[in-house]
Protein backbone atom coordinates (compact mmCIF):
# COMPACT_ATOMS: atom_id res chain seq x y z
CA UNK A 1 0.00 0.00 0.00
CA UNK A 2 0.81 3.66 -0.99
CA UNK A 3 0.50 6.70 0.58
CA UNK A 4 0.36 9.63 -2.77
CA UNK A 5 1.38 12.67 -1.31
CA UNK A 6 -0.79 15.48 -3.12
CA UNK A 7 0.71 19.38 -4.02
CA UNK A 8 -1.35 20.85 -6.75
CA UNK A 9 0.89 23.52 -8.45
CA UNK A 10 -2.13 25.62 -8.77
CA UNK A 11 -1.59 26.70 -5.09
CA UNK A 12 1.65 27.61 -2.79
CA UNK A 13 4.09 25.05 -2.08
CA UNK A 14 4.19 23.62 1.63
CA UNK A 15 5.94 25.95 4.27
CA UNK A 16 7.97 23.13 5.34
CA UNK A 17 8.57 19.27 5.37
CA UNK A 18 4.40 18.40 4.78
CA UNK A 19 2.62 18.36 1.85
CA UNK A 20 -0.79 19.87 1.31
CA UNK A 21 -2.81 16.44 0.99
CA UNK A 22 -2.23 12.79 1.51
CA UNK A 23 -4.21 9.97 0.63
CA UNK A 24 -4.51 5.70 0.94
CA UNK A 25 -5.94 3.18 -1.00
CA UNK A 26 -9.13 1.73 0.25
CA UNK A 27 -7.99 -1.35 1.32
CA UNK A 28 -5.65 0.35 4.21
CA UNK A 29 -5.28 -0.44 7.37
CA UNK A 30 -5.99 2.67 9.50
CA UNK A 31 -4.47 3.35 12.59
CA UNK A 32 -5.27 6.73 14.58
CA UNK A 33 -2.75 8.16 16.88
CA UNK A 34 -3.97 9.53 19.83
CA UNK A 35 -1.84 12.59 21.63
CA UNK A 36 1.65 11.75 22.28
CA UNK A 37 3.26 14.11 24.50
CA UNK A 38 7.19 14.51 25.62
CA UNK A 39 6.94 12.02 28.38
CA UNK A 40 9.71 9.31 29.62
CA UNK A 41 8.54 6.04 29.96
CA UNK A 42 8.79 6.44 34.03
CA UNK A 43 6.18 9.45 33.52
CA UNK A 44 8.60 12.29 33.86
CA UNK A 45 8.43 15.48 32.13
CA UNK A 46 11.47 17.05 31.25
CA UNK A 47 12.02 20.70 31.49
CA UNK A 48 14.03 20.59 28.78
CA UNK A 49 11.44 21.94 25.64
CA UNK A 50 14.10 20.28 22.94
CA UNK A 51 13.46 17.17 24.76
CA UNK A 52 9.76 16.90 25.58
CA UNK A 53 9.72 18.02 21.03
CA UNK A 54 12.34 14.81 20.59
CA UNK A 55 10.06 12.32 23.27
CA UNK A 56 6.75 12.81 21.82
CA UNK A 57 7.86 11.97 18.65
CA UNK A 58 9.57 8.72 20.42
CA UNK A 59 6.22 7.75 21.46
CA UNK A 60 4.42 8.53 18.23
CA UNK A 61 7.15 6.27 16.87
CA UNK A 62 6.61 3.83 19.31
CA UNK A 63 2.71 3.56 18.88
CA UNK A 64 3.55 3.16 15.00
CA UNK A 65 6.20 0.56 15.64
CA UNK A 66 3.49 -1.38 18.04
CA UNK A 67 0.62 -1.70 15.21
CA UNK A 68 3.80 -2.67 12.49
CA UNK A 69 4.12 1.01 10.99
CA UNK A 70 6.60 3.61 10.35
CA UNK A 71 6.90 7.27 9.83
CA UNK A 72 6.28 6.40 6.20
CA UNK A 73 3.14 5.14 6.74
CA UNK A 74 1.96 8.26 8.30
CA UNK A 75 -1.12 10.10 6.46
CA UNK A 76 -1.88 12.85 8.72
CA UNK A 77 -0.05 14.50 11.27
CA UNK A 78 -1.37 17.21 14.37
CA UNK A 79 0.92 19.25 16.09
CA UNK A 80 0.14 21.63 18.97
CA UNK A 81 3.06 23.29 20.87
CA UNK A 82 2.60 25.83 23.58
CA UNK A 83 5.06 28.71 22.63
CA UNK A 84 6.03 30.70 19.18
CA UNK A 85 9.24 29.95 20.01
CA UNK A 86 9.29 26.54 19.81
CA UNK A 87 8.24 26.71 16.39
CA UNK A 88 11.48 26.03 15.00
CA UNK A 89 12.60 23.35 17.00
CA UNK A 90 9.28 21.48 16.48
CA UNK A 91 10.28 21.60 12.32
CA UNK A 92 14.05 20.86 12.85
CA UNK A 93 12.41 17.37 14.87
CA UNK A 94 9.67 17.15 12.25
CA UNK A 95 11.72 17.12 8.85
CA UNK A 96 14.30 14.95 10.70
CA UNK A 97 11.53 12.05 11.70
CA UNK A 98 10.17 12.24 8.17
CA UNK A 99 13.52 11.66 6.56
CA UNK A 100 11.84 13.09 3.40
CA UNK A 101 7.94 11.16 3.55
CA UNK A 102 6.07 14.62 4.60
CA UNK A 103 2.68 13.72 5.23
CA UNK A 104 -0.15 15.98 5.48
CA UNK A 105 0.79 18.45 8.79
CA UNK A 106 -1.04 21.27 10.62
CA UNK A 107 0.57 22.57 13.17
CA UNK A 108 -0.92 24.72 16.00
CA UNK A 109 0.26 26.97 18.84
CA UNK A 110 -2.02 26.80 21.74
CA UNK A 111 -2.37 28.20 24.95
CA UNK A 112 -2.07 24.95 27.00
CA UNK A 113 -2.46 21.16 27.02
CA UNK A 114 -4.06 18.55 29.71
CA UNK A 115 -0.99 19.44 31.69
CA UNK A 116 0.57 22.74 32.71
CA UNK A 117 4.12 21.21 31.95
CA UNK A 118 3.36 19.95 28.50
CA UNK A 119 5.11 21.94 25.81
CA UNK A 120 4.01 19.60 23.02
CA UNK A 121 1.45 16.90 21.69
CA UNK A 122 1.50 15.13 18.62
CA UNK A 123 -1.57 13.28 16.96
CA UNK A 124 -1.68 11.30 13.79
CA UNK A 125 -3.30 8.87 11.37
CA UNK A 126 -1.52 6.19 9.48
CA UNK A 127 -2.20 3.60 6.69
CA UNK A 128 -0.94 0.63 5.94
Amino acid sequence: MTITLHNPATIAPPFSCYSHGASASENARWLYVSGQVGVTPDGTVPIDPRRQIELAWDNLEAVLADAGMGMTDLVKLDGFITRPDLVPLYRQERERRFAGHAAATTMVIVAGLAEPNLLVEIQAVAAR
